[in-house]
């Protein structure tokens, strides 16, 4: 009681102001302090609490950053369940999982990824996609190209862009750095001859592409030319392309077809809705110098559901997806705008998605022009009896041969030929 009462002596010396009671809490049990008699008085049920602040009192409450940053540092570092009976229970990671989250923060100051175990880097591909680094302008193609130079195709085997113009566009580069692609689905983008993805698709890095669909993408002969070049010429490029589709493309005409001779392990090929002039003879071109047969029914390998994207980068592609979805998103003064014009009557300006479709008399003039490749029944067979029946003909003519040369022998036995006469017989 003599602590309070110093207290009270204290508080009543400095301040002349009435702050109303002083509750002091000893032994516990709660006090009042009287400050004009300086006694120390119980709690009476009938004490009217007093007020801090008045009623035009406000706060505005400021977030630090910097604190909530550090804040969550702090907590990242332990993981936070709850039991069942409801109560908090919180353990620390393990020293794997924070120098994993550590450098997929900092991916893009990675060196290189060449020998790296293949199991610790798509853990570490996937904690980078998690915190979306690979979306970020700039140093997300560095980081994808580090595991694309280092892994390949399992990166991404598959790529599916169908109808994702958008896409191609604002990702152009990071597309460009996949490697090792064997299915690539670009059908419906409208590219034209001279996009640039176009002509990357004639570089080694996509060498192993063996199912290109580039249906609806305004290609001509020239752009035939162009891509087919490589594999003409020096052997490169699309040499290994086994499927391809060139479907809904009018500008193809009898001389673009010419160049896809070249592609010699092609199996499957479409050319429906092309510009072709002289079908009959294009399909006898194409059987008689590459071996494909026209197909009376549409064949499975052109159905566009079958390509998909599949890869450590898919949910990457699928973030970037998200991405121009989300810009593409149509604001409120757009909106205003679109229907101040369809009030007056006016057409409106703002560019919808361009969806892929067929064109139906384009479809109907040259009608389903898909072509396949024949399988030999029974090849094994073939062959065994090709080479039996080779073996006898062999035997025959040396048996024909060696009776020859026995007759001669036996005729020519007192002739002696000199040095001079069998220098002769080899010139011829």
């Amino acid at each position: 009681q003599s602590w309070s009462r110093g207290m009270s002596y204290c508080l009543h010396s400095e301040s002349h102001l009435d702050t109303g009671p002083i509750y002091v809490r000893e032994n516990g049990k709660l006090h009042v302090v009287n400050q004009g008699a300086g006694g120390v008085q119980n709690v009476s049920p009938k004490t009217r609490p007093f007020s801090l602040f008045s009623r035009s009192f406000s706060v505005e409450l400021c977030m630090n950053r910097e604190d909530d940053r550090a804040r969550r540092q702090r907590t990242d570092h332990f993981i936070f369940t709850y039991t069942k009976e409801g109560n908090l229970r919180y353990s620390a990671k393990s020293l794997f999982s924070l120098v994993l989250g550590y450098i997929s923060d900092n991916v893009d100051h990675i060196d290189s990824l060449i020998g790296f175990p293949e199991q610790i880097a798509e853990k570490l591909f996937s904690a980078a996609e998690a915190r979306q680094k690979f979306t970020e302008p700039v140093t997300g193609l560095r980081a994808l190209q580090k595991f694309t130079e280092a892994y390949g195709s399992l990166v991404l085997c598959s790529l599916c862009l169908r109808n994702r113009y958008l896409v191609i566009s604002e990702k152009l580069e990071e597309i460009k750095s996949f490697r090792e692609l064997t299915c690539l689905d670009l059908s419906c983008c409208k590219l034209g001859d001279e996009h640039e993805l176009l002509e990357h698709l004639t570089k080694e890095a996509l060498s192993s592409v063996k199912r290109l669909l580039l249906k609806d993408n305004s290609l001509s002969d020239a752009g035939l030319r162009r891509m087919t070049a490589p594999v003409r010429v020096l052997k490169k490029g699309l040499e290994n392309l086994l499927v391809l589709d060139l479907s809904c493309n009018p500008k193809i005409t009898d001389v673009g077809i010419g160049y896809l001779l070249s592609f010699k392990k092609l199996n499957c090929l479409d050319i429906s809705g092309t510009g072709l002039k002289d079908v009959d003879a294009v399909i006898k071109r194409l059987q008689m110098q590459i071996g494909l047969v026209h197909s009376k029914v549409p064949l499975k390998e052109f159905d566009h559901s079958n390509c998909k994207t599949e890869g450590w980068a898919e949910q990457t592609v699928l973030q970037w997806e998200q991405a121009v979805m989300e810009a593409m998103k149509p604001q409120d003064n757009l909106r205003s705008r679109a229907a101040t014009l369809r009030f007056y009557g006016k057409t409106r300006r703002i560019e919808e998605v361009v969806k892929c479709t067929l064109v139906e008399p384009e479809t109907k003039a040259s009608g389903n022009l898909q072509f396949y490749k024949e399988k030999i029944p029974n090849c094994r067979l073939s062959l065994k009896k090709e080479v039996a029946g080779s073996h006898e003909l062999k035997n025959n003519k040396k048996r024909a041969l060696a009776e020859q040369e026995r007759e001669r022998t036996s005729k020519q036995k007192h002739l002696c030929l000199t040095v001079e006469d069998w220098d002769l017989l080899n010139t011829y």
